[in-house]
């Protein structure tokens, strides 16, 4: 009987050693996870322009998981406004261990975020809407390369703006928000404006913090009567002050900006009292990449808003997506690093031109060690040395109660 005991043991322990030596072993699939964080506008000055650019990042990430390579999004409200927006971007690298964060919305919110948050924490993070000419410059980011964005610098804004502005116009005055977006347009699109021919009377900066009231500040930019008051500052601001504008010193004549470009304020003001006026915004160089986008995104939530930076946040997400996904094919491990190292990669040339949605083919080209360069929805997203981009800056008016594109207009 002991004898037959030994034997079944010997039988097992050889069936043992058969299935796990020589028998080779299916080693279960390697999960990969790829957390990214969104910092947009949800509540505060900006919280018309949050959801429709989160909408824009899901877009991207939903299209992405369809071709295979899941992203899980994490969303947080910036408030628009620094502290709340740093505190959770804090949360977003500290606690959810995100490799990228794509926002602000606000400059006035994107640089301390970079400055206290991501370049110390080596997180990728790039802003599809923060404009300020600082951005380029940061002194905190300079040669650390952590601070991108999809959007175009308001020096490139400002030089078509006052352009613009000196066609129609001979003086304008300036009211502004207090932060690094607002200054920097104002301080663009006065040079231009002055170079073109016109005087800017006065530039009169306001709290980033929403008021109930702006005569105060009426008062000093329109003692002067100017032909034009240029409201470069965020809707909920503008829709108080225009208004009062309007109603207070029967001043009925503006110029606006991507910050206020805006239904909200054809709403508040009503569509006779913004007719015809016109303003800047970055734009998208169209075609191909743009018609991709624009099917997709109606046919996953409707009709596109006409508000400004959807098709930046599309692109934030992608370039992202897609060198995650060329770190994953080159063997190397998903740090926001190397995720970093790889972006100028697949977004710029050279390599085979990809275009919104074409996720499958970009995968496939990565798996066979081809290069790819993504051309955005905006544009071409090849980013330079200081993390820029360039694209078209759109001319628009109010129009019906609607918002309507002039013309784009490239600038050099």
């Amino acid at each position: 009987m002991k004898k037959f005991i030994y034997i079944i043991i010997a039988v097992v322990v050889i069936a043992a050693v058969v299935i796990f030596v020589v028998v080779p072993r299916v080693k279960p699939p390697k999960v990969v996870e790829i957390k990214v964080g969104t910092l947009l506008s949800h509540t505060g000055p900006l919280k018309e322009f949050g959801p429709n650019l989160q909408n824009g990042v899901v877009l991207a990430a939903k299209q992405m998981a369809e071709a295979g390579f899941e992203i899980k999004l994490i969303h947080e409200d910036s408030e628009t406004s620094a502290i709340p927006g740093t505190d959770a971007a804090k949360k977003l690298v500290e606690i959810d261990r995100v490799v990228a964060i794509i926002g602000a919305l606000a400059s006035g919110v994107t640089v301390p975020v970079a400055e206290s948050v991501t370049i110390p924490g080596q997180v990728l993070h790039i802003s599809p809407a923060s404009t300020s000419p600082l951005i380029t410059v940061l002194p905190s980011d300079r040669g650390k390369d952590w601070l991108f964005r999809t959007c175009p610098s308001d020096a490139l804004q400002g030089v078509t703006a006052g352009k613009l502005a000196a066609e129609q116009v001979k003086t304008a005055s300036v009211l502004y928000v207090n932060n690094p977006y607002g200054q920097g347009l104002m301080e663009n699109f006065k040079e231009s404006f002055e170079l073109h021919g016109g005087k800017v009377l006065a530039a009169i900066p306001h709290d980033e913090k929403a008021a109930e009231s702006y005569t105060a500040e009426l008062r000093k930019a329109l003692a002067d009567n100017p032909d034009v008051l240029a409201a470069y500052s965020y809707p909920q601001h503008a829709q108080v002050y225009l208004k009062e504008a309007i109603e207070f010193f029967n001043h009925r004549n503006f110029f606006f900006c991507d910050g206020t470009k805006s239904e909200d304020i054809i709403e508040a003001l009503g569509p006779e009292n913004v007719e015809g006026m016109m303003g800047t915004a970055p734009g998208s160089a169209g075609g191909e990449p743009l018609d991709l986008f624009n099917a997709a995104y109606e046919k996953e939530f409707g009709k596109l808003s006409p508000l400004p930076f959807i098709t930046c946040a599309y692109d934030a997400m992608a370039v992202i997506g897609l060198a995650a996904y060329s770190v994953i094919e080159k063997g190397m491990d998903l740090t926001s690093t190397n995720i970093r190292d790889n972006l100028r990669e697949v977004a710029g040339p050279p390599g085979t031109i990809v275009m919104p949605g074409e996720f499958k083919e970009a995968f496939d080209l990565l798996k066979k060690g081809e290069k790819i360069n993504y051309e955005g929805a905006a544009g071409a997203v090849d980013f330079d040395g200081n993390g820029d981009v360039v694209t078209p800056i759109e001319v628009w008016k109010f129009t019906k109660g609607t918002i309507e594109t002039v013309r784009m207009e490239k600038v050099e």
